[in-house]
């Protein structure tokens, strides 16, 4: 197996544990402006689908700049991406992803003029866990603070195909 190949496939093993992200883009005076999105689909291949306004902030930035960053956090776990994202106008595809979930931000349904379809194909990242979730991780710092020893985490960066 290729470097790539395992690389995504750790990508794709460590995304499934997270509902939350946080893109990072970047508006026209350059200050960087971070979006609390859902995911609603994450690919094979890296790339991850959202749902959004069409008039919302993070759309017209990407259709400025499309460079973006993702963050991730949960229990001893965090990721962050870089890459690439694309607004997307896809009806059928939002049928497909929708839910009750959305329909609560969205009450219009996924034919509505309003919402569009944010597609993220990430290209690099770095991940950090601590094994043993949030009370290990207490546990390794009050551990790491008597004994003056770093707390072990685990920490890779990957590249993926782009």
């Amino acid at each position: 197996m290729s470097d790539a190949v395992a690389e995504l496939e750790k990508l794709n093993e460590i995304v499934k544990k997270f509902r939350f992200a946080m893109l990072t883009t970047r508006a026209e005076e350059g200050d960087l402006h971070a979006h609390p999105l859902t995911v609603q689909e994450r690919e094979s291949d890296g790339d991850l689908w959202f749902i959004v306004g069409t008039h919302a902030s993070a759309v017209e930035h990407v259709r400025r700049d499309p460079k973006v960053g993702l963050s991730f956090s949960s229990d001893g776990l965090w990721l962050s991406l870089a890459g690439e994202a694309e607004v997307i106008d896809d009806t059928a595809m939002l049928k497909e992803l929708w839910s009750t979930s959305v329909e609560a931000w969205f009450p219009d349904g996924p034919e509505s003029p309003d919402i569009t379809l944010l597609k993220v194909s990430a290209l690099s990242g770095e991940y950090w866990g601590s094994a043993g979730g949030r009370v290990a991780t207490a546990i390794a710092l009050v551990t790491s603070k008597v004994t003056g020893e770093r707390p072990r985490a685990e920490n890779e960066k990957f590249d993926l195909p782009g």
